[in-house]
């Protein structure tokens, strides 16, 4: 399994924007779809966005489409969360998530077999 590293989180006011960065070790990125998950307190962890190995293809929900660009750099074994008009509906620890089996993208968490440990995004109104 790869290791996953998030950061970039931290505490911005509406309107504003970060970049989550995802680093990956112990396996190189060219075969792993990656994705960016979040879960806020009282509430199942969600799909926010996710890239093929490939980079070719992604993939949004519907509530960030617009405002969050998802981006990797396999040479580095990087990827990114872009997020930009930030809201407080934002707000949630963010995952970023590993899939070294599959050959399309998959919006279930439990398709994924490598996690981080999560990154605090808080957007204050």
């Amino acid at each position: 399994q790869a290791q996953l590293a998030e950061s970039g989180g931290g505490l911005v006011q509406a309107g504003g924007s970060l970049r989550l960065s995802c680093a990956v070790s112990g396996r190189t990125l060219n075969n792993y779809i990656m994705a960016w998950f979040r879960q806020s307190p009282g509430k199942e962890r969600e799909f926010v966005a996710a890239i093929h190995w490939s980079g070719a293809t992604t993939h949004y929900r519907d509530s960030v489409k617009g405002r969050f660009i998802m981006s990797r750099d396999n040479a580095k074994n990087m990827v990114y969360l872009q997020m930009n008009g930030l809201n407080p509906a934002d707000t949630a620890v963010y995952y970023c998530a590993a899939d070294g089996t599959s050959s399309y993208i998959e919006l279930l968490p439990k398709t994924y077999d490598s996690w981080g440990q999560g990154t605090q995004v808080t957007v204050s109104a």
